[in-house]
């Protein structure tokens, strides 16, 4: 019916010469042009389903369509930072959604704090994005977070009888952020014992040496902290090796946000290897399901389930942009502080991850918690599928 009176509305404005009603703008700040990545595209196609099933039921305020802007930093900080300064200055732009990367984010953080703009993390983990001083706090994050990952991760190789972990992390805020975690994790769990930490820098060529140094330490198990470049890497050198020396891998998910199985090729088969989640739609509660693959048919390609890439950067975009809207209503402005205020005020929503009773709170700014996180592995078909852990 909002639909109806929305297309009617619009029609009418054009008709008798009016101006239709001016979209209330969202941005999307990601890492689009890096090579092999596809969580940008992931977090754009949650949130493009999102505004298309917002749309059709009216808009916002009384009318007003959701309209998505993006802008592609490509990794690089320096150009996350001259974006966040445009979306800034952008006419009713509510907020920027970011994408997979906790440096680039880190480093955005003064520039969100002096324009007061609106962020929503659907993907970055580190600690610090949430944790960053701002008093108000303009960032709200539906995502994993590394103090949760880690005791996952090491929780899991405590299930599986390797109590002896070593951590392969890469050498940025983000591989420190997950450091911190895992001491944390092991001061307070004694029958765990972090054997030895070794670390990798962006692009390096090979990690086996490294990933040697951590068996030959007594590591049971590797914990790795990488994307999906690097652990492909790894994952190549590993499968080389005589199975003897293969240890199980157990990684955080920032190999599922590029294109990890085709880098990884025949060898992903031969290494036993694991990947935190926060969210399957193998999992999917039927209704909600069923509500996302009716409508994600009208924005993409996407027909099966199988058909999704990075599917937790899918599902949490989905969620927050519904979220966002009811709060945008709440509100009842494109105000970033009346938004942002409107966030922590929010009722329960029943979403296709979870039902958020509430979403956010003035003392609680992330979505997730302990409860939704899962192991998961690639089938032979590259498909991530939930596991049993």
């Amino acid at each position: 019916m909002m639909a109806a009176v929305l297309l009617l509305a619009l029609w009418s404005a054009k008709a008798h010469g009016v101006a239709p009603p001016q979209p209330v703008r969202v941005g999307l700040d990601a890492e689009f042009g890096l090579d092999n990545s596809t969580s940008a595209q992931a977090v754009e196609l949650g949130m493009r389903t999102a505004i298309a099933e917002i749309n059709r039921a009216g808009g916002v305020l009384n009318g007003r369509p959701i309209e998505l802007v993006t802008k592609d930093h490509r990794s690089i900080p320096a150009r996350g930072i001259r974006n966040i300064e445009e979306f800034a200055r952008m006419p009713d732009l509510v907020a920027v959604f970011g994408g997979r990367f906790s440096p680039v984010i880190i480093e955005e953080l003064p520039t969100l704090k002096a324009t007061r703009t609106l962020f929503m993390a659907t993907w970055s983990s580190a600690e610090g994005i949430i944790d960053n001083g701002m008093k108000p706090n303009y960032v709200y994050r539906l995502s994993l977070r590394d103090s949760l990952a880690m005791p996952k991760l090491l929780q899991t190789a405590r299930k599986r009888g390797l109590p002896k972990v070593g951590l392969l992390l890469t050498n940025t805020s983000w591989g420190r952020s997950n450091l911190a975690a895992a001491e944390k994790f092991a001061e307070a769990n004694k029958d765990i014992t972090i054997v030895r930490t070794a670390w990798y820098n962006w692009r390096d060529q090979t990690l086996v040496a490294k990933y040697n140094a951590l068996r030959s330490a007594g590591a049971q198990v590797v914990v790795l902290v990488a994307n999906d470049d690097e652990a492909a890497v790894l994952v190549r050198e590993v499968a080389a090796l005589p199975k003897s020396e293969r240890v199980p891998i157990l990684s955080h998910w920032g190999v599922t946000g590029g294109e990890f199985v085709r880098q990884a090729g025949p060898a992903l088969n031969q290494v036993d290897f694991s990947v935190i989640q926060t969210f399957s739609f193998f999992r999917a509660d039927r209704s909600q399901l069923e509500r996302f693959m009716r409508n994600v048919a009208t924005v993409s390609k996407v027909r099966r389930i199988e058909d999704i890439q990075g599917p937790v950067g899918v599902a949490h975009a989905y969620d927050l942009m519904h979220i966002l809207a009811r709060a945008i209503d709440q509100a009842g402005s494109t105000d970033r502080k009346a938004v942002r205020d409107a966030l922590e005020k929010l009722r329960s929503y029943r979403g296709l991850v979870k039902t958020y009773a509430p979403p956010f709170t003035p003392t609680r700014h992330e979505a997730l918690s302990a409860r939704e996180l899962l192991i998961a592995r690639y089938r032979a078909d590259g498909v991530i599928v939930p596991t049993d852990d």
